[in-house]
């Protein structure tokens, strides 16, 4: 049987004697989240709070008791290292010390109130200093946030059209999931309960291509790209040398927006990949870690983009904008954002990041290196990720193509018996204030144990 090409090197009969060998392990391992998990699929669809929950590719969902730092404890009391940090909702650590004091004081003051409180003009002058965007709004999540943002745009300009790139992710908006498939804009086949077609207002091209990008724009009906600086979520994909200052000047040639997604990129500065490579958007788009976990998103605009949509909510008839819900900007929100504006996503923290992210990157880069495996290294800040090629992928469709689910589980699951917690969605890795050079050498033995078990020899 010829093997995929993510799988040359490795011996897959010992591969999956392997998989056995450790689903076994971790049946032995969590009785108590296995009895969790039997009283939970009784009331809960799928067994867990979200489907999401289901993919770490366990015999059953492990059940977490608490979680602290770089840290998580499961309900069989496993201290458990962990590098995926809530897919980035926890980057900068779980339970940041000033976030749960500001949590805990603003408790007793009230949770929400649909009025605005002092914490609001402190986080929205802080993430101006921080992003160079003068006017801020909030939302409950990242995919509000974006959806908010495009109905802001579309009001502004007058266009209806929106462009993203291939394998993007913004949350569950429904307007990205439009892929190429044979060239072709296709609607995501996997989206449930879709009723209209995506690709009449959805336009999309493959991640580094100029040249599409230009054709696209140039028919002058695109309102904005949403984008990643780097796309994160179909596997690491880092734009090539001059691809945005190209990018923004052809948006910039043909009226069409920028809409910056930071939610995952945020690893690589304080003030992001924006700041750091010196990016212009007229947005910006940020989720998951701004509270410290804490549901909340915030989306910020220039000064003009702005101006146009005060000047677009004027001019429409009274009635709901499509824009907000009733717990946005809620008290116990912008109490977690400033804290974690202010004290905990700091210079310093990145100062502490960095070093143990290419430290972890140099790592894995020699553990491939040793069992002469075909295998990449893709880092972005403080996010770090190994994939199953020789090369970095360039864009959505040569990222999905190196995708190995099978693959993945078994290495996640290996990792998971050896007291170390990856992302379960391809191999991406952070790591946050409170991780240590202890806690990388942890993760490094650990994968250097898995791969050793499943290696050609």
């Amino acid at each position: 049987m010829t093997l995929p090409a993510t799988r040359a090197g490795l011996d897959w009969s010992r591969a999956q004697v392997f998989l056995a060998a450790e689903r076994a392990s971790y049946i032995q391992r969590n009785p108590v989240s296995a009895r969790l998990a039997e009283e939970a699929r009784h009331h809960l669809l799928f067994g867990v709070p979200l489907h999401w929950m289901t993919d770490w590719g366990t015999p059953f969902a492990l059940h977490v008791q608490s979680a602290s730092g770089a840290q998580v404890t499961d309900a069989d009391g496993h201290s458990l290292t962990d590098f995926c940090l809530g897919d980035t909702g926890a980057m900068f650590g779980h339970a940041p010390s000033p976030v749960a004091t500001a949590i805990a004081a603003q408790a007793t003051r009230g949770y929400t109130t649909m009025l605005a409180t002092e914490d609001a003009g402190v986080v929205g002058r802080a993430l101006s200093e921080r992003f160079g965007l003068p006017m801020w709004q909030f939302a409950m999540s990242a995919t509000d946030a974006n959806r908010y943002i495009v109905r802001w745009i579309r009001a502004a300009t007058g266009r209806s059209k929106i462009l993203v790139f291939n394998g993007c992710y913004h949350g569950t908006i429904e307007d990205v999931f439009v892929d190429l498939v044979n060239e072709k804009p296709v609607q995501r086949s996997s989206l449930l309960g879709q009723v209209h077609d995506l690709t009449e207002h959805t336009v999309v091209v493959e991640f580094n291509d100029l040249p599409a990008l230009e054709a696209a724009l140039s028919k002058g009906d695109v309102a904005c790209v949403l984008a990643e600086p780097a796309m994160t979520n179909i596997g690491m994909v880092l734009p090539q040398p001059g691809f945005w200052e190209a990018a923004q000047a052809l948006m910039k040639r043909n009226g069409t927006l920028f809409v910056a997604d930071e939610t995952h990129t945020i690893s690589t500065s304080p003030g992001g990949y924006t700041q750091a490579l010196g990016l212009k958007p007229d947005a910006i788009v940020l989720g998951k870690p701004v509270g410290g976990g804490v549901p909340c998103a915030v989306y910020g605009m220039s000064a003009e983009l702005a101006a146009r949509a005060v000047r677009a909510k004027a001019d429409a008839p009274p009635g709901h904008s499509g824009i907000g819900t009733t717990l946005t900007g809620n008290m116990l929100a912008m109490a977690a954002m400033r804290a974690a504006l202010t004290e905990v996503i700091t210079p310093a923290a990145y100062a502490h990041m960095l070093p143990l992210a290419e430290r972890l990157a140099n790592g894995i880069r020699e553990l491939i290196t040793h069992h002469r495996l075909p295998w990449c290294v893709t880092q972005v800040g403080a996010r770090t990720e190994f994939q199953f090629t020789p090369t970095p992928p360039q864009n959505g469709t040569e990222a999905d193509g190196i995708l190995d689910g099978e693959l993945e589980h078994l290495i996640h699951l290996g990792l998971l018996n050896r007291g170390v917690m990856i992302t379960p969605f391809h191999n991406m890795m952070l790591v946050c204030p409170q991780t240590s050079e202890a806690d990388v050498d942890r993760l490094l033995a650990a994968l250097g144990e898995v791969v050793s078990e499943i290696v050609a020899r």
